[in-house]
């Protein structure tokens, strides 16, 4: 038949021919995931070696520091900013490639120039024998948190149009392979990130060897995250995304104003229910990251350099978990039930570990991250991969801002309240195991809200409701 060479394209609806239809290749997905293990080395170096220089090295107040690095996560409603005019103005011709390309290089630079400013506040405080609180110090301290601020919009503006490409590029049934296998190379950058770092920075820092070491770090590192982010999208965009059949409005990107990006955002209510769900989850799955280290050394007499090796075994539960679910759990499961199963598998995990400090046996802490890993693995896998379907074509890249707004927000909340749940325990409990306990039930008991709002989620709904939003855009235009 003469339509045999057409097939109908779900998101608009329109014929499309086969030929131009190119499913991305198990090859291009590994390529593409080497802008995520980009960025888990970025996050070596903002959260591994500058923490520990600002905090011990020159010594600056922990909690001055915290703020300071917590600032990326604080310009996040950026995000929404960002996806919305990827969405809407191609950059060099390209929706989302050329805004990779340009947000690497700026938060590439901007780690490089946070360096220089931190000698800065050191030579202050050498001069001053110490941290005091002067013009000099307030003032340099300033323009820390600026340049962490840019590199907090940089990251903002590449990785949100590169989530918007992944959307572009995948379909319905491949869509968990894509992030499987993208999200695993996050964690496959953090060690690489680790074990570069090692390598360039001495052993026995000294002020003579130390600050070009650190320079050197921030001068290699930046720069082959860089070129990795270049290497990871290029050509992939103009190959294999659908977004110019996909969307309706790809002709008429005047019309994408933000106001109307917020009104499709907005229109169903399932968009608000999804976005609860990831902030409680988000929250829940993260409230132990401020108290395994310290749970390790004060229950389980875990020397530092042990404590700190802790995240291999969650890091390598994750690892499998992504493999497993991409490939094989969530094409039999589905997204939404393997999601669910996440969350239970997450609870239980969270609840072994606070059991393990009764033990006091470091094996049982160890084996409990490690479950702990592959139920986060398959939580993630799972989430992200519906995250992905609750987007539409016109609007990608808002919605994906506003979801990783959503887990921006919710990671530093969940920090937070890690630790303030942990001071309530020790001060209301009267042992520090159920004390660290308590953190963890509370993670379990999270956990299981989130089934609540994920169970009235609904992807049809959202589509329907959305696609109609689009249309009342459309048609505000036309009068």
């Amino acid at each position: 038949m003469a339509t045999s060479n057409f097939v109908p394209d779900p998101e608009s609806g329109q014929s499309i021919k086969t030929e131009s239809v190119k499913r991305v290749d198990l090859l291009t997905v590994f390529r593409l995931g080497l802008f995520q293990m980009g960025l888990g080395m970025m996050s070596i170096l903002t959260l591994g070696v500058l923490n520990r220089v600002m905090i011990q090295e020159i010594a600056i107040p922990a909690t001055l520091v915290a703020v300071v690095l917590a600032l990326p996560a604080f310009v996040a409603p950026a995000r929404i900013w960002f996806g919305q005019l990827s969405d809407a103005k191609p950059l060099w011709g390209y929706h989302r490639t050329a805004y990779v390309w340009v947000g690497a290089a700026v938060f590439a630079i901007a780690s490089f120039l946070a360096v220089q400013v931190m000698w800065q506040l050191n030579n202050v405080t050498n001069d001053s024998n110490g941290w005091v609180w002067n013009t000099q110090t307030i003032g340099w301290i300033s323009v820390l948190a600026l340049v962490f601020a840019v590199y907090g919009l940089a990251i903002c503006a590449s990785s949100t149009p590169f989530a918007a490409l992944l959307v572009d590029i995948s379909q319905e049934d491949n869509r968990s392979q894509v992030v499987g296998v993208v999200w695993s190379m996050l964690m496959v950058g953090i060690i690489v990130g680790a074990i570069v770092s090692g390598r360039i920075l001495p052993s026995q820092a000294t002020t003579v060897n130390f600050q070009p070491a650190v320079n050197r770090l921030f001068i290699i590192v930046p720069t082959i995250v860089f070129g990795l982010s270049i290497l990871a999208t290029l050509g992939v965009e103009k190959k294999y995304s659908l977004y110019s059949q996909r969307s309706t409005l790809v002709n008429r990107e005047d019309s994408i104003t933000l106001g109307s990006a917020w009104k499709i955002l907005t229109a169903s209510p399932q968009t608000a229910l999804f976005f609860t769900f990831l902030v409680v989850m988000t929250i829940s799955l993260f409230m132990q990251d401020a108290v395994v280290e310290p749970y390790a050394g004060q229950v389980f007499k875990m020397p530092l350099a042990q404590s700190t090796q802790l995240n291999a075994f969650y890091g390598t539960g994750i690892l499998i978990a992504y493999g497993v679910a991409g490939f094989f759990v969530v094409p039999r499961l589905g997204k939404r039930r393997t999601t669910r199963m996440g969350c239970v598998l997450v609870a239980f995990a969270a609840l072994l570990l606070g059991a393990s400090g009764f033990s006091a046996n470091p094996a049982f802490l160890k084996l409990g991250l490690v479950l702990f890993g592959l139920a986060a693995g398959f939580l993630t896998t799972g989430a992200i991969s519906l995250m992905l379907d609750l987007t539409v074509a016109e609007a990608a890249g808002t919605f994906i801002g506003a979801w990783g707004l959503a887990q921006a927000l919710a990671r530093g909340t969940a920090v937070v309240i890690g630790g303030a749940a942990l001071d309530v325990g020790k001060r209301f409990l009267p042992t520090l195991e159920l004390a660290y306990g308590f953190v963890f039930l509370l993670e379990a008991v999270g956990m299981i809200v989130s089934i609540w709002f994920l169970n009235r989620v609904s992807v049809t709904e959202f589509q329907t409701t959305t696609k109609q939003a689009i249309a009342s855009v459309l048609e505000s235009d036309l009068d």
